[in-house]
């Protein structure tokens, strides 16, 4: 008889959650909960086409007992909400039934990284954390977090690998973009704002779970590289604050977060084993959870044991996966390999009673969402929720809001807001989006204001296509050929510069010669034009500091933040339009 149509306790919803844990415990095989230890990426597709990335056929996935996937790339609403349907049919045929859980990237901004988060398609479109952070609401946040709960709800994601905690102390990271800037009360403020907006008061059938990340606090990289790539591995602390970047962790857990992420570094110079965290028993087991007093799940950032094993590259995959065991990880992000830890067990180098402690919290968490009653969606409600009006409006009105003022003209054609009427040479903005408030012409000589939309400059890793190309890392400073095109047009004509900030970029070269300047944090045309004109006002303050030069970012300790000497603008800074 299928498991939906059985009298078991764990399907009586009736019954406490910890009760239907320990009778589903009971039934499962030790390849079931093998599976449910790990959390592979997923495609909308059709579940026996080989997944992306060398990765499996879903199909196959799903019979190895794997029952939670990340999604990425998304066509539609609808096709989301099908495919998941999909999904959970198959899953509902095997023995026990136990349903999918399926999570995503930020997907409600305009970063576009498959590793990291992607573009919001059919989804609303908000500004980055970053922007979130430059507006400094705790009511927008959990509004936001709300909205993203509704949508996700909606085509069938439950678990949001986000948000993203982390300190931005460190100006070079390139994960900068998805953290709520540098500032720890600030950061835990919101923080707790989004759980709440995602989870609610606790975890329930309207909640989508959130993973904070990336424990604890992956700001401080040496360098300002990134742990995704081997020469980005060290995580260091020159000035000492490695308790600071654990204070958003711990309001989050006080919050009820239901899940947090340790990321690929290795602390280097501290009293840890230098060790990736989520190989390091001192960081998950004793901080984690003894110290800071967290019991929900801890999900191991994607592909440490193949690929990013960080301090641990000389141990085979087998010890790998019994170190992150030993350190306290429940689940294995982007891994899909459970029958090496059913091996394990086998041979006696794994108790099986060490999955039980894991999968009993990944149990309760899928009982606790209610997937067990409602596995399905509503493909029509998915069209008609996601993406609708009103939070596509909201989402523009954020964009705009965002925008931080940094210096405006006090007079002149460029004084912002811009009056109507005017002749624009633009760059990085179309004469569409300006429609008939302005006259678009084609060099800066005509033109009474010249108007750059710029982004902060980074230096191109990698092959283009590959992971490392989409992370924007390196210098923060523009190249000197640049500096001296835009100067050029400064001279020729008053200038407006909008530059988009997913890092700190150094202005300092072109401060002088712009008569204006705005800085946005995830901003569409539409919504960068209504604050030209005057139709928005840019409300945001700066969330990190703007260095002065590259030698004073090189001179800065990476855990510490507003360290920069003589920075161009401060954190907090932000002008008004009256």
């Amino acid at each position: 008889m299928n498991s939906t149509e059985s009298g078991h306790p764990y399907r009586d919803s009736s019954l406490p959650i910890d009760q239907r844990v320990e009778d589903l415990l009971s039934r499962m095989t030790l390849q079931d909960k093998a599976g449910l230890m790990f959390h592979e990426m997923a495609f909308v597709s059709d579940l026996d086409e080989p997944g992306q990335f060398g990765k499996p056929a879903l199909r196959t996935s799903l019979d190895k007992r794997i029952n939670h996937f990340s999604t990425l790339f998304v066509p539609s609403a609808r096709e989301i909400a099908v495919w998941h349907n999909t999904v959970q049919e198959a899953a509902s045929r095997h023995p026990l039934g136990i349903p999918v859980t399926l999570s995503s990237d930020p997907r409600n901004s305009f970063t576009n990284n498959p590793l990291t988060a992607l573009m919001a398609g059919p989804f609303s479109q908000w500004p980055e954390p970053l922007g979130f952070a430059a507006i400094g609401s705790e009511q927008l946040v959990e509004r936001f977090a709300d909205v993203t709960r509704r949508e996700y709800l909606a085509v069938g994601i439950r678990t949001a690998l986000h948000p993203q905690i982390d300190l931005a102390t460190e100006p070079r990271w390139a994960r900068t973009s998805g953290t709520f800037g540098e500032d720890a009360e600030l950061v835990s403020r919101l923080g707790v704002a989004y759980v709440r907006g995602l989870q609610g008061e606790s975890v329930g059938p309207e909640s989508v779970s959130a993973m904070a990340k990336h424990f604890p606090g992956g700001g401080p990289q040496k360098d300002g590289e990134d742990p995704h790539f081997a020469y980005g591995r060290e995580q260091v602390y020159p000035g000492g604050r490695f308790d600071l970047h654990l204070q958003p962790f711990e309001a989050v857990i006080a919050a009820g977060v239901s899940q947090i992420m340790p990321y690929y570094g290795m602390p280097v110079g501290t009293e840890y084993e230098e060790v990736g965290f989520s190989f390091n028993k001192a960081i998950i087991t004793d901080l984690l959870r003894e110290q800071l007093g967290y019991d929900g799940i801890v999900c191991s950032d994607w592909g440490i044991l193949g690929n990013t094993c960080w301090g641990v590259e000389n141990l085979t995959y087998e010890e790998r996966m019994r170190k992150a065991l030993d350190a306290g990880i429940d689940q294995f992000g982007g891994e899909s390999k459970p029958e090496v830890l059913v091996a394990l067990v086998k041979a006696g180098k794994v108790e099986e009673k060490r999955l039980d402690s894991s999968v009993r919290r990944l149990l309760r968490e899928k009982f606790a969402l209610g997937l067990f009653e409602n596995p399905f969606v509503d493909p029509d409600s998915a069209d008609r929720l996601v993406g609708a009006p009103e939070a596509r409006a909201e989402g523009l009105a954020a964009q705009a809001a965002a925008h931080t003022l940094l210096e405006n003209a006090d007079q002149g054609p460029a004084s912002l807001p811009l009056s109507s009427g005017l002749r624009l040479y633009l760059e990085g903005l179309s004469a569409q989006a300006v429609g008939d408030r302005a006259s678009v012409v084609n060099t800066p000589e005509e033109a009474d204001v010249a108007v750059l939309r710029l982004a902060a400059p980074w230096q191109s890793r990698g092959e283009p296509g590959t992971p490392e190309s989409f992370f924007h890392a390196g210098s923060l400073a523009f190249p000197a050929e640049e500096v001296s095109r835009i100067t050029e047009i400064c001279e020729k004509v008053p200038t407006v510069i909008d530059i988009y900030l997913d890092r700190p970029a150094i202005l300092a070269d072109v401060e002088q010669a712009a008569a204006s300047i705005i800085a946005n944090f995830g901003a569409s045309e539409t919504a960068f034009v209504q604050v030209l004109f005057g139709e928005a006002a840019p409300e945001g303050k700066l969330p990190f500091d703007i260095p002065s030069s590259m030698a004073a970012v090189e001179a800065s300790r990476s855990d510490t933040p507003h360290d920069t000497a003589a920075p161009t603008y401060r954190y907090g800074f932000g002008l008004r339009y009256s």
